[in-house]
Parts: C-alpha cells; structure tokens; sequence
C-alpha cells in the first residue's frame, strides 16, 4: 500500500508534524529517513523490516529495533535490499549522530 493512500494523520511525516515525535513509532520514526520505499514495499514495511532483519554475525533475532541498529555495521545495511548507497550514508550518518549524543 502506497502511502498516499492512507488519511493525512496516519502518514509519518504529517503524523510527526501534528502530534510531535514521540508520537511516532520507531519505524515512522526510520521511514522519515528512508524517504521511499522499493517495489512491492512501502517505506513503512521497508522500516519494519530493517528493524528486524538477522544480522551475519548474530543469532538474535533482527537489530532488536533502534537499539541494535545503532550496533548496525555498514555491512549489515549493504545486504539489504532498498538500501542503496544513498540511503545506507544517510543512515549510517544519522546513527553515528546518535551514538555521539
């Protein structure tokens, strides 16, 4: 589902703007900064699924949402699919950000 489709308040970027970020959940959150999504997969789903990918070097199950993504390397973003080299600078920038805070 394309979000366009969904109502004004349900999209992130409106969402965020309306209510604040804490309203946001973490993958609205990761979606803003995605920006778009790829075929088949909205940048919702593309968020969610970042969130709880498995990582090469990890048994656990995905990055554990925002807190495991800061533990990300640039080589777990590289084998997912949508994340151009674009979107893994964007994101590796921004969790560098937040590790320095």
């Amino acid at each position: 589902m394309n979000l366009k489709h969904l109502p004004a308040d349900s999209r992130p970027r409106e969402k965020l703007l309306q209510r604040g970020p804490a309203a946001l959940s973490d993958a609205e959150l990761l979606a803003l900064l995605l920006r778009t999504g790829i075929a088949g997969k909205n940048v919702l789903q593309l968020a969610d699924e970042l969130l709880h990918l498995k990582r090469k070097d990890d048994d656990a199950d995905g990055f554990d949402g925002i807190a495991g993504l800061l533990n990300a390397s640039a080589a777990d973003l590289q084998r997912i699919k949508g994340l151009g080299p674009a979107k893994r600078a964007e994101l590796v920038a921004v969790l560098e950000l937040a590790r320095r805070a």
